[in-house]
């Protein structure tokens, strides 16, 4: 399968100034960058969906640019609604930090160079700034851009002049790279393809060169109908363990919430999360469509997904643990206490001695001591397969809490 097939196959095209994909095949220049700003400390699904087709061209030979936007991150994108937040130096330091690891494990090949917008904005004069870049837009421009037309329209909020120059500054970005290195694509997702245009004009204005722009759908939540991202409050994160700011999701979680899609959703979301190959997923879907019951579409794309992210090693115990926790015979008064130590490694832990509600609470199992209590006496908490109906209880051993039909904790 070509290039172009691909990424048509797997739905990696949105709006793009290339009018036959099949231009991609034999692309005289085959490098790309994308770019993703340090607004939180971890990427989200959202996020992977654009990596994953920054994946796809690297398997047809493009070698990838990708940025962390050191610079860009201290402005922040435009949101539709309202300014962000600036934040402050050091948290963007260290979220830069977390999310090149995270982009570096997900594009694992040799000729991929990170590069960060902060080494060459740092030391550019603003007035040259103006002179080169903002003497090349005019106002009506970007007046016209959607996100300003929302900000500054009936009922706006209005915009600041550090975000409305947001644009500038990512045009920028693909200008530099377009002289520094020759890059002559941007990979983008659908909500950034405005922006990236701007490079295109500075490209096309100031060095009479030819780029362009190929973006990706965002990912819609079939359940919500929303987005998957940060800004939408349904972020799945790509980080596994805590960093400071909260902003991440088990592994068990994460492939949890892939093998609880549904059905409608599931060939979507294989073709995009996964490395598998159109014969593979078309033989999955296959084997699905006659035995739905048995999901195994789900439990392909939860493996698929979980391996990409977080490695086969982490995909393989997922997917051995679930089959434990919910498998039709399971005792759980039969696990040893080896067995739900080693549960400890992916799932919500607490020490032992700990008072149940308490430890609901704390990990997430329960909103309030109030609605802890409450589930406790609706028999929705069992202590080794056992219900509980006393809320004043201590958990004094090794044991598995579980509450509903797919929450845990252990206590250790």
């Amino acid at each position: 399968m070509k290039l172009s097939e691909e990424l048509v196959y797997r739905g990696f095209i949105a709006e793009t100034t290339i009018a036959d994909p099949a231009d991609l095949d034999n692309r005289e220049s085959k490098k790309f960058y994308w770019g993703a700003d340090p607004s939180a400390d971890s990427l989200t699904i959202g996020n992977l969906a654009a990596l994953m087709m920054c994946a796809c061209f690297v398997r047809h030979g493009y070698q990838p640019y990708l940025l962390v936007g050191g610079a860009t991150g201290q402005i922040g994108d435009p949101k539709e609604n309202g300014e962000r937040d600036l934040k402050s130096l050091d948290e963007v330091e260290h979220n830069k930090s977390c999310i090149k690891k995270q982009i570096e494990q997900i594009i694992n090949v040799d000729n991929a160079t990170m590069v960060d917008n902060y080494d060459w904005f740092r030391n550019i004069n603003y007035l040259d700034f103006l002179r080169e870049v903002g003497k090349a837009f005019s106002m009506t421009q970007l007046l016209d851009r959607q996100f300003v037309q929302n900000r500054i329209g009936e009922g706006g909020s209005g915009i600041s002049y550090a975000e409305f120059s947001y644009t500038l500054i990512q045009g920028y970005d693909f200008l530099h790279l377009y002289r520094e290195h020759g890059i002559s694509l941007q990979l983008c997702g659908a909500d950034q393809y405005g922006n990236c245009t701007s490079g295109i004009h500075l490209i096309r204005r100031l060095e009479d060169g030819r780029a362009d722009v190929w973006s990706t759908p965002l990912v819609i939540d079939p359940v919500t109908g929303r987005k998957f991202g940060k800004s939408e409050g349904n972020a799945v994160w790509l980080a596994s363990r805590d960093n400071g700011s909260g902003n991440y999701t088990s592994i068990f979680d994460f492939y949890q919430f892939w093998l609880n899609q549904p059905d409608e959703s599931v060939e979507y979301l294989i073709k995009i999360y996964t490395l598998l190959t159109k014969d593979e997923i078309e033989d999955i879907l296959e084997r699905h469509a006659k035995q739905p019951e048995l999901r195994l579409a789900q439990k392909a794309l939860a493996r698929g997904a979980t391996e990409v992210v977080h490695g086969a090693k982490a995909a393989e115990e997922m997917e051995d643990l679930v089959a434990k926790l919910f498998g039709r015979d399971t005792d759980f008064a039969k696990f040893t206490k080896d067995e739900i130590t080693k549960f400890g490694e992916y799932l919500p832990t607490a020490r032992k001695g700990v008072m149940l509600v308490e430890a609901l609470v704390e990990n997430g199992l329960a909103e309030s001591k109030k609605k802890a209590r409450e589930y406790i006496k609706q028999g929705a908490v069992s202590i080794n397969g056992a219900k509980v109906n006393d809320d004043a209880a201590a958990v004094s051993d090794v044991a598995i809490i579980k509450k509903g039909k797919n929450k845990f904790l252990i206590i250790l």
